[in-house]
């Protein structure tokens, strides 16, 4: 049935969800975190006018520790929100009913750092190390990496897993042998540090990085979510489609248009510099381009993964419904773009090289 609806809402895109009296119509959208170029895509959609264009008024809430996108969501303070798989699974079992409808990043960006004089080079090598993680859900991959290797997380004998700030400055003061970062974020906060040894910043080849998709045990990461019981009252689903259309068209001009979207990232009141802003959108952009069947549609070998290790990390304890995801609204946004000519998959694009700054700056 969602695929005979396909055709309708590319239909429906023509003429917009704008209200009867021409106005548009308002939404919300909560980030997990505060400005950064990890939005960029939906920051972009806002200051260029693409969420205008299809009849849509969105405004977007900042995230922070103390915010949870899928309480909020939930409890109605916004239509929309953005969380890592994982998190949302665990909220569902515990009695909301939220639905991911776009699965924008296809890749995950976890890594675990270490420098290469701790001889750190395979999660093998965490035996007896101290191990940095943030936790709040992110450990997951780190865990089941562990696991894999025979290295139970729980056990101080096997290792010493130590929660961290969310920086790497104890991996950079030596009270970790290796530190959770995210391949956007704080990954780049090491390489824009004075290595006190050379009085130069630090350079990949002094580090040794543990990519988790390597590994196998990476898990789905950034996605729009939706309450099920909001989307299935009349007219949301429209809603939905538009918001997803002007989103990704967001995402493709940020691809486009890297120096732009790391400007409006900036002018949205970012804390982060402007070399650690344009690293991480090049970065984010690894995430999300090539997306093999177009950007926001769900990889099914991916989902069966981050749900198993969610189940063998004991987040949920039973499979989620097969209503957890759903591409349909996702293929209805790019089937438009598309006939807009614009490119959603993404198969030519490559990263650029970024020089970084002391702190980012």
């Amino acid at each position: 049935m969602r695929k005979s609806l396909v055709l309708l809402f590319v239909l429906a895109l023509l003429v917009g969800v704008s209200s009867a009296d021409g106005h548009l119509k308002p939404v919300k959208l909560q980030l997990q975190w505060v400005a950064q170029s990890q939005f960029a895509g939906y920051f972009a959609a806002v200051d260029l006018g693409f969420y205008n264009d299809e009849g849509l008024d969105v405004t977007i809430l900042e995230g922070a520790v103390e915010i949870v996108p899928q309480q909020v969501v939930a409890s109605g303070g916004a239509e929309f929100g953005l969380a890592w798989v994982p998190k949302v699974l665990e909220s569902n079992e515990q009695g909301v009913n939220l639905v991911n409808i776009a699965q924008v990043f296809q890749r995950s960006g976890t890594l675990e750092v270490s420098f290469v004089d701790t001889g750190i080079e395979s999660v093998e090598d965490f035996r007896g190390m101290r191990i940095g993680t943030w936790g709040f859900g992110n450990e997951h991959e780190l865990f089941a990496a562990m696991r894999a290797a025979d290295i139970d997380p729980e056990n101080p004998d096997d290792v010493t897993v130590v929660q961290q700030p969310f920086d790497m400055s104890l991996l950079l003061n030596g009270e970790l042998d290796a530190a959770e970062a995210m391949t956007y974020n704080e990954y780049a906060q090491v390489l824009e540090a004075v290595n006190p040894d050379t009085g130069e910043l630090y350079q990949p080849e002094d580090l040794n990085v543990i990519d988790f998709n390597d590994v196998g045990t990476a898990m789905l990461q950034d996605h729009v979510f939706v309450n099920a019981d909001w989307l299935a009252e009349e007219g949301n689903a429209e809603i939905a489609v538009a918001f997803l259309k002007a989103s990704f068209r967001g995402w493709i001009h940020c691809r486009e248009n890297p120096d732009e979207c790391v400007g409006i990232v900036l002018d949205n009141g970012s804390t982060l510099g402007e070399s650690h802003q344009t690293w991480q959108l090049n970065e984010i952009s690894k995430l999300i381009w090539p997306s093999p069947a177009g950007i926001g549609i769900m990889d099914a070998d991916l989902w069966a993964q981050t749900v198993a290790i969610s189940l063998e990390a004991q987040v949920i304890s039973e499979e989620p419904s097969m209503d957890a995801y759903r591409s349909d609204l996702a293929q209805a946004a790019i089937d438009a773009l598309a006939m807009d000519g614009h490119d959603v998959m993404g198969e030519d694009w490559q990263p650029v090289e970024v020089v970084l700054r002391p702190g980012g700056e």
